[in-house]
Order: C-alpha cells, then sequence, then structure tokens
C-alpha cells in the first residue's frame, strides 16, 4: 500500500468516535483562507477553517520569553542557546542510553488564532550540529478558558547520533490528546475548542561546549473543519507543469526496512526529496556514503532515514518532513491545509510545487491502479483542461511518476474530510492538507503567492 497510515487510522477513529461515527482513516482536515501581512493569522477578518502563525523574524524572536536562550540578527535570524538554564539527564527510549545535558528555553506569546480550533499542528526549521538537539512543545487555552497541560509536539534532531527523533505517545488530559504531530480536541461535536495558543522550545547541548541548536521559524497552523463528503467543483485557472525530479518509492521496497519497513513506505519522504531537489538541493556524497552504492536514488533512502519517527515507526510525521527540508541551505518549509485546487494554481503559477495528502478508493481516482488509506504526492501542474499533474511516487519507475489524475476526482479526495471505504464504512478523507518548501528568499511573485494562501 502507498505511504504509511497507521497514525492517521487511530487519530480519524477517535475523531469519528466521539463524533458518533464508526470511522477510521486519515485526519480530518480544512481550507486556508488568504493571509493579511506577514506573521499575522490566515484568514484573519473573514470566516475561516485554518490560521497559520510562524516566528521567523527577529523582532518575533524578542517578542517571546526568553530563558537563556538569545534571537541572533542575520539573512536568516534565528534563536540560539546563549546561557544554560541548568542541567538535565535524559533517557533516550529507544536506545536506553542516558545522557546529560544543558538546556535553555523559548516561549512564545500566546497567540489566539483567527480560527478556534479542534486541531493545532506545529512545525518548525532549525539546524541541530552533532551534540545538541530540541524539543517542541505546545499548551494550548480552551474555549472555557481553562489550559491544557504543556504537550510534547516532537524531540528533534537533524541527525540520528545524540537522540532518536521521536513523537511522544500517551499525552492527554481527558479533552485533547496528541496524536503523534497533531494535537486534536478528543470531542469536536461537544464545542470545545482551542482559542489561544503558546509554543515552548527547548534547546539541548552537550555539557561544557558552546554548540548550539539555531532555529529559524517556529508556528503552528490551527484548523476547524466542517465535515463533508464532497467539495465544490473549482473552475481550472492555469495550465503550467514545473519541472520537478521524479522518483519512486517503490523501487525501494526492501530496502533498510528498519525505516518504516522500505521503500513501500516512504510516500512522504520520496516526495520530500522531489522538492528539496527541484530548489537545486541535495545531500553531498559524504551524507550518501552510508547508503548500498548499488541502490539508485539513493537520496530517497537519505530521506527517509532522515525523517523516521521512531516512536510513530514511520516517515510519515508531517513537521518531521518539513524540518528535513529545511535542514538544506536556506530553504523554509511548513505544514498548512489550503481550501481549493485554486490555491494549489497560485502556487504552481508562481514556480511552488505542493506536497499533498490524500486517501481513497482505487475506483476513486482513474489511473492511480491502488486504493489508500493515506498518501502522499507532488503536485507539479496543470493541464490545459485543468487536470492535475502529480509526481506520483507510489510508481514501479522513475518515469513512471509522472501521473494526470482528473481533476474533479483528485480535488475532492484531497479536500474532503469524510469518504466510503470498500465495505461501505465511514472513513476519514484527508482535507487539504500540504507540505510548502520554498526559499528563504522568495521572489515577489512568490511572496505573494505564499501569503494568498495563508502562509507568509
Amino acid at each position: 500500500m502507498p505511504g504509511s497510515a497507521s497514525r492517521r487510522t487511530v487519530l480519524a477513529a477517535a475523531l469519528a468516535a466521539a463524533a458518533g461515527t464508526a470511522a477510521t482513516g486519515a485526519v480530518p482536515a480544512s481550507a486556508a483562507e488568504p493571509a493579511p501581512a506577514p506573521g499575522g493569522d490566515a484568514g484573519a477578518g473573514a470566516p475561516g477553517t485554518v490560521a497559520n502563525r510562524f516566528w521567523s523574524t527577529l523582532t518575533d524572536w524578542r517578542s517571546g520569553a526568553a530563558e537563556g536562550t538569545r534571537a541572533v540578527a542575520g539573512h536568516r535570524p534565528g534563536l540560539v542557546l546563549d546561557a544554560p538554564l541548568g542541567r538535565t539527564d535524559h533517557t533516550d527510549p529507544h536506545t536506553g542510553r542516558t545522557s546529560p545535558w544543558e538546556y535553555a528555553r523559548w516561549t512564545s506569546p500566546a497567540h489566539t488564532p483567527a480560527v478556534p480550533a479542534t486541531e493545532v499542528i506545529a512545525s518548525w526549521n532549525a539546524r541541530t550540529p552533532a551534540g545538541t538537539w530540541l524539543q517542541v512543545e505546545l499548551s494550548g487555552t480552551y474555549s472555557d478558558g481553562t489550559d491544557t497541560p504543556w504537550y510534547v509536539m516532537g524531540r528533534w534532531a537533524s541527525g540520528d547520533t545524540d537522540i532518536r527523533r521521536t513523537s511522544v505517545d500517551d499525552q492527554t488530559d481527558g479533552r485533547s490528546s496528541v496524536w503523534t504531530d497533531t494535537l486534536a480536541v478528543d470531542d469536536p461535536a461537544s464545542g470545545l475548542r482551542l482559542a489561544a495558543y503558546r509554543l515552548r522550545l527547548t534547546l539541548y547541548r552537550r555539557p561544557g561546549t558552546t554548540l548550539t541548536p539555531t532555529v529559524w521559524r517556529l508556528g503552528a497552523m490551527a484548523s476547524d473543519v466542517p465535515d463533508r463528503f464532497t467539495v465544490p467543483a473549482s473552475v481550472p485557472g492555469l495550465a503550467r507543469e514545473l519541472a520537478v525530479p521524479r522518483y519512486s518509492q517503490n523501487i525501494h521496497i526492501g530496502r533498510y526496512p528498519e525505516y518504516d519497513n522500505g521503500g513501500e513506505a516512504w510516500c512522504s519522504p520520496t516526495s520530500s526529496q522531489m522538492i528539496v531537489e527541484y530548489w537545486g538541493r541535495r545531500p553531498s556524497a559524504e551524507d550518501l556514503a552510508w547508503v548500498n552504492p548499488d541502490y539508485a536514488d539513493p537520496q530517497v533512502c537519505h530521506a527517509a532515514r532522515f525523517t523516521y519517527d521512531h516512536q510513530y515507526a514511520g516517515c510519515g510525521n508531517w513537521p518531521f518532513n518539513a524540518a528535513y527540508a529545511a535542514t538544506y541551505p536556506d530553504l523554509n518549509a511548513v505544514v498548512t491545509r489550503l481550501r481549493s485546487l485554486a490555491d494549489l494554481e497560485t502556487l504552481i503559477a508562481a514556480g511552488i510545487p505542493a506536497i499533498t495528502s490524500q486517501s481513497f478508493r482505487a475506483e476513486e481516482l482513474t489511473g492511480a491502479g491502488y486504493g489508500t488509506s493515506g498518501h502522499l504526492m507532488t503536485v507539479i501542474g496543470f493541464t490545459a483542461d485543468g487536470d492535475v499533474i502529480a509526481n506520483d511516487p507510489a510508481s514501479p519507475t522513475d518515469e513512471a511518476v509522472r501521473r494526470v489524475y482528473r481533476r474533479r476526482e483528485w480535488e475532492n479526495i484531497w479536500l474532503r474530510t469524510k469518504r466510503y471505504d470498500a465495505n461501505g464504512r465511514v472513513r476519514s478523507g484527508t482535507g487539504g492538507v500540504c507540505y510548502l518548501y520554498f526559499p528563504e528568499r522568495p521572489t515577489s511573485a512568490q511572496c505573494k503567492a505564499l501569503r494568498a494562501v495563508g502562509v507568509l
């Protein structure tokens, strides 16, 4: 089966059970509204279902509460560990190794998104040299004025020699829960929402060193989406195709099964690698030295290893994929949701491809040849008739990756939040989930497009 959907299935089942249905499948989602000025909410001043907020400027970093961290200027302002707040011993649950670490913290101001949310997903862009790592936490305020605990949204390092990159299971207060990378209200039908949130970064380094992680971007997407089995049809508005490299996940089946059972489940890192290389970045020969030299496309194996979530036991952690992409020089990466194919056309017109998440029965997407409860592919353009041109990694060869899918079928399987499986049971749809990777210095046209879809 293309991709890996176990976490999405669990989350969807929990949400559906709360709503009184028997649904399983992928995470319900929603659609982004246009953005105001950089740093603000998507859809401010208008009804919406998604609101993004990212901290990335020097002013942003100085607005938070620093405990041993320091904002640094430059062409890419960031946050670093300056003076340790203390020392702690951390036991890695995946290695059993206990090590001492110095740490410092930064906490964002409380942020009230334009959309009181049923879900919040954090994402970040950072560099963690060997001997360093970071933790991202999120605390929400409910619509009744009470607060969630601090939830761990990820323990992350770009490498895997100091800690094992991981999400944290079994986090709940009985009203909301963390499902790998997604904080979700347990019972959306109750009307309870997350009305505000704060993010907290903890930066770690080996004691007695001057090493530090550098964080360039931290933020979250808050969303609240109505249930929908279908979405309105959009009118085609663009004919353009971007020259994005083509990589098949299926040629890697059986390779490095320690990373999510090998290539058969590598849709997300394979898609990520296509876009990273579209922007002219790629791992070095030294980076790839660990890969069997007999394997074609070793960079896909590399992407799988360095997106792998050791708790989830898969490569499909959304923020981990974005964070991987942002380890390449001057690339930004975010997880968001879009509202329509018109949004994707806006991005493609500006030269920005997108990685999208969708689920469907085989007969629902003509030409796919498979069904899936969760799969990532890369949208690279639109035909003159408005059909979707996608680099679909669930293909037998690199040459077969380019596909053309019928517009109406594709937009519905991507944007809906409810669907029926082959047995007629209600399952969740993926609802517009999207990874966007773009340069630190986008062109004016790219800035305009990113603002239009609520990211800048």
